[in-house]
């Protein structure tokens, strides 16, 4: 009897897993979405072919060496060739993983709700560095960042090893329950340093450092990318919790969807008044950073804060996030989609909320382990950029970039109809 409840948490646990991996990866189409629409229409098709290449680099790259480096290779090898079929061995890998609260689950469920969460990181960085870089070059990039940059900072975190061998986050008190940190905050700050290298688009900064607002080709577009962002988010946080199987756990995965669409909503209101407080205009493309603002607050704690705590934390990240993009902004860093702040900027504030709802959390682990991802992942991606862009470049040139870098890099515009000249 005691076997059959086993197998039937095993099967539960499982399929949980995959649905919510599931979900994560339709996130994939949301920032294909929202960056197509945020850009303009000459520049389409290569955002588009960034986003489907870097999912299917990150899934093979994590595959080949990503997962063994963040985690013990043997518990995916040996879960895969053996089929998982015994659940106490399952039981003993999870256990082995570091899973909180001996989580029952098939490896390869581990491997592909992990591996969805990888080409995230990456995505970020796509927006970020959208309508001037080379195809390849941020290609070549998306190599090293889901094959060692992820996966060596998150076997720091999730993976619960040392910092090169220096001083282990978990015992420091650090916590990020589902990555403000360790996915958001180090896809910004891979994005960031390839947009100091890159420069500025052509035309975004006059001569005296004003902003030339370059605004996206399809608004409908980018809404539509920021609610499949939104809907995707419940499998981002609520499959972290990383089990269903029982009462406590299933009565935490509700108070993680609650609190996930909660923070969105105060994050998206933030944001859109205090647009209209600065601009007097109600700005879709700030509500749109608002909601995916306050997702990313909650992510980094989303079970410990009640409903009326997680719409505070959302809403604050909603106001940040219009703060951060107006202030990237002067210091002339050019970023189409507004990545970097609601990543990086509402990443860190997620990180530093944790204290407040979660008692075991500290104020100093937080501030250690977000300079830890930030740095590590900053300079090292700073490195790999700096070597592209000696070697093969990673910008197009100024013809190219006038004319659209769909034509210049792969060959076709995404509205024919409508597009003529660039």
């Amino acid at each position: 009897m005691e076997n059959q409840i086993y197998e039937l948490q095993y099967a539960i646990d499982t399929f949980y897993f995959l649905v919510c991996g599931a979900l994560v990866m339709w996130m994939a189409a949301g920032f294909a979405m929202l960056e197509a629409g945020l850009v303009r229409t000459k520049n389409t098709t290569e955002i588009l072919t960034k986003n489907v290449a870097l999912f299917a680099i990150a899934c093979l790259m994590y595959m080949v060496c990503g997962y063994m480096i963040m985690y013990d290779s043997t518990l995916f090898l040996s879960g895969i060739a053996g089929g998982d079929t015994l659940v106490e061995d399952a039981l003993a890998a999870s256990a082995e993983a570091g899973f909180d609260g001996g989580a029952v689950y098939s490896s390869a469920s581990d491997f592909f709700f992990q591996v969805v969460f990888v080409a995230t990181a990456m995505s970020i960085v796509s927006g970020a560095v959208a309508e001037r870089m080379k195809l390849w070059a941020f290609l070549v990039f998306a190599v090293f960042m889901t094959g060692f940059i992820y996966p060596l900072e998150g076997s720091w975190t999730w993976g619960g090893q040392s910092v090169f061998g220096l001083y282990t986050l978990g015992d420091l008190g650090f916590s990020d329950f589902a990555g403000s940190g360790i996915v958001h905050m180090a896809g910004a700050a891979a994005a960031l340093a390839g947009v100091l290298l890159l420069g500025a688009r052509k035309g975004k900064y006059g001569p005296n450092g004003e902003v030339q607002p370059i605004p996206g080709a399809n608004m409908p577009l980018a809404t539509l990318g920021m609610f499949i962002l939104w809907m995707g988010w419940f499998g981002f946080n609520g499959g972290s919790v990383l089990k269903l199987g029982d009462v406590a756990n299933a009565n935490s995965v509700a108070m993680v969807f609650l609190n996930t669409n909660t923070a969105a909503a105060g994050g998206l209101v933030a944001a859109l008044l205090t647009a209209r407080i600065m601009f007097g205009k109600a700005d879709l493309t700030m509500a749109l950073n608002g909601a995916l603002a306050g997702l990313v607050a909650i992510t980094a704690e989303p079970s410990t804060p009640t409903p009326v705590a997680a719409t505070l934390i959302g809403a604050v990240g909603g106001v940040l996030v219009v703060f951060s993009i107006i202030t990237l902004d002067k210091l002339r860093i050019d970023d189409p989609v507004g990545a970097i702040s609601v990543h990086g900027t509402v990443g860190l504030w997620g990180l530093l909320a944790v204290p407040f709802t979660n008692g075991d959390v500290s104020f100093s682990g937080q501030i250690i382990g977000a300079l830890t991802i930030f740095v590590w992942v900053f300079v090292a991606s700073f490195i790999v950029w700096f070597v592209i862009k000696s070697i093969m470049g990673i910008r197009v040139s100024e013809e190219d970039e006038y004319s659209g870098v769909d034509i210049a890099e792969c060959g076709i515009e995404a509205y024919p109809e409508f597009v003529s000249n660039g």
